[in-house]
């Protein structure tokens, strides 16, 4: 068994083992994040059924993965990246979800450019949990506003995704999102990544983001 399948495997376990007496019905869906690693490095997990894959960027995107999803339509690429509106055409093209939209002017342009190829992305909302200046992200404040905007323009809400600020416990802001992903009616909630994705997994996350436990370190 490839290494990355057994890693695979071992998260999925380790999920449902914690999971276990909590009030749920639903294992969360594991995006393999795969930025940055070539289709040898991929290829097995795809064998082993794995569907869900993660890129940050646009063009390594679509130079990676144009080809595999013409031959397997079952594959679903996410955009777990910052978006620039000029790659939004070709993002469209090739994501199924983008899971950081934070801005109308970022709704606007994927509706405009979805419609021209009558396809709608599933879309999540990423919230700057933290304050972070240097982060991105909406703020909370202006949440409300963005989700009523993107609902006016018929995109395909899910939910709200977040990443916690670094070196501390993510556990606070988890909670927080969990609340608020509630109060907005979403069922769908994006986060949790290697270092944290069994408190998120706790917190009613419903898609988490998992790179270096699955591939290995990235040089």
């Amino acid at each position: 068994m490839d290494i990355t399948v057994k890693n695979l495997l071992d998260i999925e376990n380790k999920i449902k083992s914690h999971l276990s007496g909590i009030d749920t019905n639903n294992i969360p869906k594991i995006i393999a994040v795969s930025k940055t690693f070539n289709i040898d490095k991929i290829s097995p997990l795809i064998e082993h059924g794995h569907v869900d894959f993660g890129e940050n960027k646009v063009q390594e995107a679509v130079e990676k993965w144009s080809e595999i999803k013409n031959e397997n339509s079952k594959i679903k690429l996410h955009m777990i990246g910052k978006l620039q509106t000029n790659k939004v055409k070709f993002a469209v093209q090739i994501f199924d979800y983008i899971h950081s939209v934070d801005s109308e002017k970022l709704a606007k342009k994927i509706a405009d450019e979805q419609s021209k190829i009558n396809k709608k992305i599933k879309i999540f909302l990423q919230v700057n949990i933290g304050d972070e200046d240097q982060k991105s992200g909406i703020n909370k404040r202006d949440l409300n506003k963005l989700v009523s905007y993107c609902q006016d323009l018929d995109l395909d809400l899910m939910g709200l995704m977040c990443i916690p600020p670094v070196d501390v416990d993510p556990e606070i802001y988890f909670n927080e999102m969990k609340q608020l992903n509630y109060s907005m009616g979403f069922k769908e909630l994006s986060m949790g990544m290697s270092s944290d994705y069994i408190q998120a997994v706790k917190n009613s996350s419903t898609y988490i983001r998992i790179g270096s436990n699955i591939f290995g370190k990235r040089f």
